[in-house]
């Protein structure tokens, strides 16, 4: 009898503890996987009353290649109403998560006919908002879906949309007048973070340093990218603010190429401030660009 009593205890603390995991006051939260989907969400929702926006993955995440979710993660998603996601493979992390909560509503970025991927090894490359006109894309998706899933703010969700692709619209352009008249356009970059956004600008993508963050390239890849490298008029090698160099620099000593870092804003502090953090970083890029390729 001691036992069951006990048993009984435990387990209204259990039913307690669950309710308080998540108040039902109104509050529709969201949350996105990583950095670029906060920054896209951020500005369909800015200011909007009653929605909470959380991301998931630390402002120190590169790309989601091997990240493994925390407690904290986990009781992040189990008090969400959506979770907005890159797609095309980027939060494979999440897979097993989101099919165990069948009650979370999932937007998929990438998931509209105004992307085409590009593929590699018979696998999409999942970096699409480096395009910037992809990025666009992704951003009247997340609108479009969330005014479904939430029909009562869409008016408000629909005007903010308008208001930032405005900004990404006008960013797109001035980067092309900077950009199309550049002499060089072949680039060697770290990783496989940027063909999208060598195709919207028509640059040419010569060699990846590592196809994988934090791989090393074998010796015989090194002596390939060494070789391509020495083929160039204007040898530059670009890094990322998100790994370590220390590759790159290898290749510089070989070569004596100059090296440059491009962001693929993949990671930043998730703070409403940063709304512009895309636009801000991009605008770097056309600078480095600039300074690398003239």
């Amino acid at each position: 009898m001691k036992k069951i009593f006990v048993a009984l205890i435990l387990l209204t603390l259990m039913l307690t503890g669950c309710g308080s995991e998540k108040k039902d006051d109104g509050t529709l939260k969201i949350v996105t996987s990583f950095y670029p989907m906060y920054l896209d969400v951020m500005n369909i929702t800015r200011g909007v009353e009653g929605v909470e926006v959380v991301n998931l993955t630390p402002p120190q995440t590169g790309c989601l290649h091997d990240y493994q979710l925390t407690p904290e993660d986990m009781k992040n998603l189990e008090g969400a109403d959506i979770l907005v996601v890159n797609g095309l493979g980027m939060e494979s992390f999440l897979d097993k998560v989101t099919a165990e909560n069948p009650n979370l509503k999932i937007i998929d970025a990438s998931d509209t006919p105004d992307i085409t991927p590009i593929m590699e090894d018979g696998e999409p490359n999942p970096h699409v908002w480096t395009s910037i006109t992809y990025s666009i894309a992704q951003v009247k998706n997340i609108n479009s879906k969330l005014c479904e899933l939430d029909p009562a703010r869409a008016e408000k969700y629909k005007r903010h949309t308008l208001d930032y692709v405005d900004e990404l619209t006008t960013l797109r352009d001035e980067m092309h007048m900077s950009l199309e008249m550049l002499p060089n356009k072949d680039i060697v970059t770290f990783h496989e973070a940027f063909p999208y956004f060598a195709a919207e600008f028509g640059l040419n993508i010569v060699a990846v340093i590592e196809r994988e963050p934090g791989t090393e390239p074998t010796p015989q890849e090194l002596a390939e990218t060494i070789d391509k490298l020495n083929t160039l008029p204007n040898k530059v090698i670009f890094t990322e603010p998100q790994y370590s160099p220390k590759a790159a620099e290898t290749i510089a000593r070989e070569t004596g190429a100059k090296i440059f870092e491009l962001d693929p804003i993949v990671t930043g502090e998730a703070k409403p401030e940063n709304l512009l953090d895309y636009v801000d970083r991009m605008l770097n890029n056309t600078v480095t660009l600039i300074k690398a390729l003239q």
